[in-house]
């Protein structure tokens, strides 16, 4: 069989999930503890299944909410937002202040925002469909580099 230099519609180029970083898990563990504190006083076994409850919503919460980035040969999905590549015009990497600035001061309020706090590197996706007002997409990344060069690569 001979080797497929091309990928196909359906491979993935590149994938990345925004998962939370060290420090957040840590203020939830920290944060459960706050059920001990409030039911302690009720029974020592009732504040620590507060604290396992609490523990396991926040747990819950954080990865449900963790969205995926993912670039296949035809389409970019970022979160719950999905465009056709054809439709992606200039990508660009920001890190530190510049990052700050594209979250802040430069962010277009009609563009679609996929950051998270914890993730300091953004890029930023031109949206060249005429038929979405959305001007650009900017998503966090602790990879931006490598999402950039896969959303730059041409398309087989």
């Amino acid at each position: 069989m001979p080797a497929r230099n091309t990928p196909s519609a359906s491979d993935v180029l590149y994938t990345e999930k925004l998962w939370p970083s060290v420090w957040i898990w840590v203020v939830v563990v920290g944060l459960s503890g706050a059920g001990v504190l409030m039911f302690g006083p009720i029974s020592a076994a009732t504040g620590i299944i507060a604290a396992l409850v609490l523990l396991a919503i926040m747990t819950i919460m954080l990865v449900l909410s963790t969205p995926t980035i993912t670039v296949t040969a035809n389409t970019v999905r970022v979160g719950r937002a999905s465009i056709d590549r054809k439709f992606v015009g200039s990508v660009q990497a920001f890190r530190k202040a510049e990052a700050t600035a594209e979250r802040g001061p430069r962010l277009n309020g009609l563009a679609y925002m996929c950051f998270r706090g914890w993730i300091d590197p953004v890029v930023k996706i031109e949206i060249t469909d005429p038929a979405d007002r959305t001007p650009y997409w900017l998503a966090s990344s602790r990879r931006p580099d490598e999402l950039v060069s896969a959303l730059t690569t041409p398309q087989g």
